[in-house]
């Protein structure tokens, strides 16, 4: 006992030491803050020249203009540094190639060995840090738009995933691209840029602020992409949005245009180019570019294109499908998750080595050199060559083909080979593959042109020669515009080529392939939607006027889970743990009149329930029938005393009357008092404190957590108090008891949860609100202090005050309500629904019949119906067949409850 006694005597020593390091800490502080008050601001020039230089600097930040302007020049910066580091990798591999070794072995694995290695990075890098990088980014960025909230899509983490990983992938060599991926790497900066700057201008907390910059960004990653910042506008409308606010089509063309010119003038700079010049810069003719009659072999081309297209989506989708519907081969590529991109990146890698197979496909050009030489202006299939023009044939021809035969090889290569690469989980885009094989059919129809027309198409008198590089423009743009469903492909080829001579056919072809590759299969980006089942919208076909006959009230959901004003605290938390995928609940007069007032969020609900019968509510409480038991017990001893002092003077006084010694403890304890700051000091002279106050003696050998206002408390007037009846050895007992009780006295207080090792076990109240709570005076930081320490409610106690709280009806006026959620009335047409939703970006809406609340729809099934409307399966007729199987079934139910009613009152009778 003794040297359990010492041991706590120390630590409280201990403790009582770094408490009054604390009160000084806090006393130098509060005199700092006072005088600061005091003292004020000085207005001085210095300040005020501060305060101008900010407010006209980096307060502007909030701004538009230099919002956008930094997105675009910061999406500029990205764009050059990755195509150096994606130049650096082809050059290194190369170099490996030629330069290392002359022995063919030797060359192959030389040319192997750097793809595969960066391959198996990118993916082991993307998978490790963010694997939502993985993939184009376009598809997702389409249903973030529609108002969906894709997890941890724009985070800086999925921003240094995807921009390491795509320098990885393209640098490996690979037939992937990078468009789809910058326009995910824009939106990211963009959101990353939006939430610095909510620190200036919280007007960019907005969420349909967000959105217009998200927008704004998806022009800036094609227009840094491929220097074209007016084709970037239309391309990112076109693919990323269904309804376009023409309020953010400057701010996309300014933030394309500044990120396009900041690109193209780090070329200048860096790379000692002449000027600011196109990106695939061609010299067609501009006299007489085309024959008219050539327009038809361009209507040619595109339909071509919008059948080759379709094929593409097609067989992508297919082949992604049967690698998903594999169950044994997709668990055993699970386990081994480096094996599938390790063996795709070797298969490419050999069939690419110039010694081998990829004489045939130009494997030793890079990705830039290919799409230049297929669109150069020259014949390939002519005998008078120059040296120049010799060496850029020499890629394409070998000593036993021609140049048709490769341009096939090349297509067909390109063609699936792009599909299975593009599985790989790395950073990948879709838009320059299908943009190579485009120029090469282009071409190869431009080649074979020459072959039919050597001397050009005579029309008019006139001679027009055939230019086989301007079908290769044709192809290109009309087979991407036939993947990617979009005719704004044409104009991002005239800003690639930097000439606007093949406007016509390019627009003919383009418009011929969309509307051959619409009519058969959906767009890349939609079936990747399609594949990876995300929560888009899809569109509504034009098959026919049945879908104006389709209203909101034929595929809503009618058990709708609300609240209404009066509900108890238990119903809510029933209703709330029974709908957990709820978001917001809606709240409405009453059940039997259920007028829609307004929607409530979750969270608010949950906080609501927690803020009425949680711990804080529950320890004020507790404290507050502490001191309800204290009133009542000192009421009882004030009683007591007076009674004594009655009996006292009608009583004889004795001689050996014994009064009780002074506390010693006490007297020190006010000494020590005397040593503590004048607030302190304050506080503790007018405090009331549990330890010297009349706090509830507890016995040294037995620890209790809780008390208990039923039967005998320790605040009864039974309890040991001292009083004019205590005989010596009662007082010595409770002198003894209080002297212990000052030496290990314990805070009944709320503590912090997290504990300071610097404070010890001193702390403060936190429970806030109460009068005539106990504070230790003077002290900021809390400890964490075991449980019986702590003011509370015993088990049964609890258990009766939450059934009694969670009976009472909920405080509607303290609750955050939205008085005006989105609203439908039940006779919409589902065309409507689909256009509100898809303009104002909701994720679900409330059906209302004269205000009263009736259903409620949401993007699920609104997805369903419009899927069944395209599909025939929700017709009219349909709709009207299910109204009356509901209403037969209903009569059948009634007539049922009729007939038992009628057997149980003749089994009465």
């Amino acid at each position: 006992m003794y040297g359990r006694y010492t041991k706590d005597l120390g630590e409280y020593a201990k403790d009582e030491a770094r408490r009054l390091r604390l009160l000084e800490r806090r006393r130098k502080k509060d005199d700092k803050a006072r005088n600061k008050e005091l003292l004020g601001v000085r207005d001085n020039k210095f300040f005020k020249a501060s305060s101008w230089l900010w407010r006209n600097t980096f307060a502007r930040l909030g701004e538009d203009w230099v919002f956008l302007a930094l997105l675009g020049i910061i999406m500029a910066l990205l764009s050059y540094v990755m195509d150096k580091g994606i130049s650096m990798c082809t050059n290194s591999r190369v170099w490996l190639y030629r330069d290392l070794t002359n022995h063919p072995v030797a060359q192959y694995l030389a040319w192997v060995s750097l793809p595969v290695c960066l391959i198996l990075f990118s993916a082991g890098f993307v998978h490790l840090v963010a694997p939502q990088s993985i993939g184009s980014g376009i598809p997702e960025m389409k249903t973030i738009l529609r108002g969906v909230a894709l997890k941890e899509y724009l985070t800086f983490k999925t921003l240094v995933a995807k921009v390491i990983g795509l320098t990885a992938t393209l640098g490996s060599g690979m037939p992937l691209g990078k468009e789809g991926p910058f326009v995910h790497i824009a939106s990211i900066v963009s959101q990353l840029l939006s939430k610095i700057i909510t620190s200036f201008q919280s007007i960019y907390e907005n969420e349909s602020r967000n959105t217009e910059m998200l927008a704004a960004a998806c022009a800036v990653g094609v227009g840094a992409c491929f220097a074209a910042p007016v084709g970037g506008v239309l391309f990112s409308i076109e693919v990323t949005t269904t309804y376009f606010a023409v309020r953010n089509y400057w701010r996309g063309f300014f933030a394309a245009v500044c990120g396009a010119t900041v690109f193209r003038l780090l070329a200048v700079w860096f790379q000692k180019a002449d000027t600011v010049t196109a990106l695939f810069a061609t010299n067609f003719t501009a006299d007489f570019p085309f024959d008219p009659q050539e327009l038809f072999v361009f209507a040619l081309i595109g339909l071509v294109s919008g059948l080759g297209g379709a094929l593409y989506v097609w067989v992508h989708r297919k082949y992604v499908l049967f690698m998903r519907s594999n169950k044994r081969m997709n668990k055993f590529l699970q386990k081994n998750r480096f094996l599938y991109p390790g063996i795709v990146s070797l298969i490419v890698a050999t069939l690419s080595f110039p010694l081998g197979f990829g004489q045939f496909i130009a494997g030793e050009l890079s990705t830039h050199e290919q799409v230049h030489q297929l669109f150069s202006n020259f014949t390939w299939s002519k005998n008078e060559l120059t040296v120049e023009q010799a060496a850029i044939v020499s890629n394409w021809r070998t000593a036993g083909t021609n140049v048709f035969i490769n341009l096939i090889v090349y297509l067909l290569f390109t063609f699936f080979f792009s599909i299975v690469a593009s599985t790989i989980p790395v950073p990948s885009g879709i838009f320059i593959p299908v943009f190579k094989i485009g120029a090469a059919f282009g071409r190869l129809v431009g080649e074979a042109m020459h072959l039919w027309f050597p001397y050009g198409v005579r029309y008019g008198g006139k001679l027009a020669p055939i230019i086989p590089g301007g079908y290769s423009v044709v192809g290109a743009a009309a087979f991407s515009g036939a993947v990617t469903h979009t005719v704004s492909v044409g104009v991002i080829v005239f800003e690639m080529t930097g000439q606007i001579t093949h406007i016509v056919p390019v627009m003919i072809a383009s418009l011929v392939s969309n509307a051959v590759a619409a009519l058969l299969q959906p767009s890349m980006y939609d079936s990747i939607i399609l594949i990876k089942k995300l929560p888009y919208l899809p569109d509504l076909l034009p098959s026919g006027s049945g879908m104006y006959n389709i209203y909101v009230e034929d595929f809503m959901v009618r058990n709708v889970k609300f609240i209404w004003k009066g509900i108890s605290y238990q119903k809510l938390k029933e209703i709330l743990k029974a709908n957990k995928g709820l978001r917001s609940l809606p709240i409405v007069d009453s059940p039997e009149s259920p007028v829609l007032l307004g929607s409530v969020q979750r969270y608010e609900l949950i906080k609501m329930i927690d803020k009425h019968i949680g711990r804080e509510k529950r320890l004020e409480v507790a404290a507050k029938w502490m001191k309800e038991a204290e009133e009542k017990a000192r009421e009882e001893q004030e009683r007591l005393r007076r009674e004594a002092e009655e009996l006292q003077k009608t009583r004889r006084p004795s001689r050996f009357e014994v009064s009780p010694a002074p506390d010693i403890l006490k007297l020190r304890e006010r000494a020590n008092n005397e040593m503590l700051p004048p607030q302190a000091k304050k506080e503790t002279s007018t405090g009331f404190s549990p330890v010297f106050g009349t706090q509830p003696k507890k016995s040294i050998l037995k620890k209790t957590n809780s008390f208990t206002l039923k039967g005998f408390t320790p605040l009864s007037p039974h309890s040991p108090t001292h009083t004019p009846y205590t005989t010596i050895t009662g007082g010595t007992e409770s002198r003894i008891r209080s002297a212990f009780d000052i030496i290990f006295r314990k805070s009944a207080t709320l503590q912090d949860v997290t504990p300071d090792p610097e404070v010890g076990s001193i702390g403060t109240p936190s429970i806030s609100g109460t009068e005539g709570i106990p504070l230790t005076p003077g002290i900021s930081k809390k400890v964490q202090l075991p449980r019986e320490r702590v003011i509370d409610m015993s088990a049964e106690d609890q258990k009766a005050w939450e059934l009694e709280e969670m009976g009472k009806p909920i405080d509607v006026e303290n609750l955050h309500i939205d008085p005006a959620p989105f609203q439908l009335v039940e006779r919409t047409s589902i065309l409507k629904v689909h256009s509100l939703f898809s303009m104002v970006g909701i994720n679900h809406a409330y059906v209302t019949n004269v205000g009263k609340l009736v259903g409620v729809v949401a993007l699920k099934e609104l997805r369903q119906a419009i899927e069944n409307v395209n599909s025939g399966t929700l017709t009219p007729e349909s709709v009207k067949q299910k109204q009356e199987e509901e209403a037969k079934a209903l009569a059948q139910k009634e007539a049922e409850n009729g007939d038992r009613l009628t057997f149980l009152v003749v089994a009465k009778s």
